[in-house]
């Protein structure tokens, strides 16, 4: 995607528009630091002018001063000793969801000479957030002629910290029944499941409780139950079941509601009502997958029904149950994740950080006259921005930082 000037006999009076007088020198590189999240106020982050080269007498003559887009005034600067300290409270997982990187970028802008400076504060995860279930208590039913070594799948916690903080492993409270089956390393959705050790019997036990932990692999550690109450129920013996507990499927982004992902197929063993199958999402599915998506609970059919932006969601996980008529009914379970394609639907967007006007006629050649940025939202190459200058005029844009260009 390219930006360019073009020249009519109203050049004269655009290019007075981007322009202004001001001698300007490029900030040298790009500074790191980093900094625990939930730190308090007034920690130290870094000797920010020093570590820039300036001296703190010239902070307040030369108008020092920081932005920082989108991110408010987490971080400050003491003009009278030139440190960069936290001015509010850091919060990784506000700011960052769940990405393994997660950084708050700063512009440090000067006059007289007019400076710019990139500085990257990296954002440090703590273990502040414990395992998190979708309830408190899971209600399963079973059949109490189930086989030996079926399974049922159970929906896990989740942590909003990164890596270790959020490396979960579950155990299950001691009982003659079920075992807990763990995901393995390789698998692509990882999914924990019961399996049954012993035959149920109603008569015996009608009620099995037990208590699902997840712990975290923080320091300290910290942990998230679940209790789960399993019925045991007698008649209809079989469960439906799907062609395959995984499916993979591509969506472009802006398809229109009524759109088709796919659709599921169950089978049930029994007969007559027992054999007849309603689909539906899980009861654990999240809100935002349930606001994009429909199923048809007689033909198995996913639909679009919610604005599909790959900028919102690259990704979604829909958990489906095939439950038959049957009394007690059974269920059965996959997964269908829903990989969103990016489309080029977002222009480039440019901004002026300085601009001044007039420029005089007698400036010296390098002078820089303006401070532009560029950005696109896509990805990829959809969100790669070239932005130039058309010819014969006498001026040149020259790229000083990534999407960053001086005039």
């Amino acid at each position: 995607m390219e930006f360019s000037w073009g020249s009519s006999q109203e050049s004269r009076r655009l290019l007075l528009s981007l322009l202004f007088l001001a001698a300007w020198k490029a900030g040298s590189g790009q500074v790191h630091y980093s900094v625990l999240e939930e730190a308090k106020h007034g920690t130290f982050v870094g000797h920010i002018a020093q570590d820039l080269g300036l001296e703190l007498a010239e902070l307040v003559p030369r108008l020092f001063r920081v932005a920082s887009k989108g991110h408010g005034d987490l971080l400050e600067v003491n003009l009278q000793n030139g440190i960069l300290f936290v001015n509010s409270r850091i919060d990784r997982e506000e700011l960052c969801g769940r990405s393994a990187e997660c950084s708050i970028h700063l512009e440090v802008i000067v006059d007289r000479p007019l400076q710019v400076f990139h500085v990257e504060v990296e954002v440090k995860d703590i273990n502040d957030n414990p395992p998190m279930f979708p309830g408190t208590q899971k209600n399963l039913f079973m059949a109490e002629s189930r086989p030996i070594d079926s399974r049922v799948p159970l929906e896990g916690a989740s942590d909003a910290d990164i890596r270790a903080n959020a490396m979960l492993t579950y155990t299950l409270s001691p009982n003659e029944y079920f075992s807990l089956e763990k995901p393995s390393d390789h698998e692509r959705v990882k999914r924990l499941g019961l399996l049954l050790r012993k035959s149920l019997d109603r008569e015996e036990a009608p009620e099995i409780f037990l208590v699902l932990t997840a712990t975290d692999g923080g320091k300290p550690e910290l942990t998230g139950t679940v209790q789960l109450l399993i019925k045991v129920l007698d008649a209809n013996d079989n469960a439906p079941a799907f062609d395959r507990t995984l499916y993979a499927v591509k969506l472009p982004e802006n398809v229109p509601n009524g759109t088709s992902v796919m659709k599921l197929n169950a089978s049930d063993l029994d007969e007559g009502s027992n054999a007849d199958i309603i689909y539906s999402f899980s009861t654990d599915i999240l809100p935002n997958v349930e606001s994009k998506f429909h199923i048809d609970p007689l033909t198995g059919e996913i639909m679009v029904k919610g604005y599909i932006d790959f900028e919102e969601s690259k990704s979604y996980e829909i958990l489906v149950e095939g439950i038959d008529k049957g009394q007690p009914p059974l269920s059965g379970h996959c997964t269908v994740m829903v990989e969103v394609e990016d489309t080029n639907d977002n222009v480039p967007v440019m901004e002026f950080k300085s601009l001044s006007l007039p420029i005089r006629e007698d400036a010296p050649l390098g002078t820089v006259i303006a401070l532009i940025s560029v950005y696109d939202l896509d990805s990829g190459a959809n969100g790669q921005v070239t932005c130039t200058l058309s010819p014969h005029f006498p001026f040149k844009l020259v790229s000083t930082f990534k999407n960053y260009y001086s005039l």
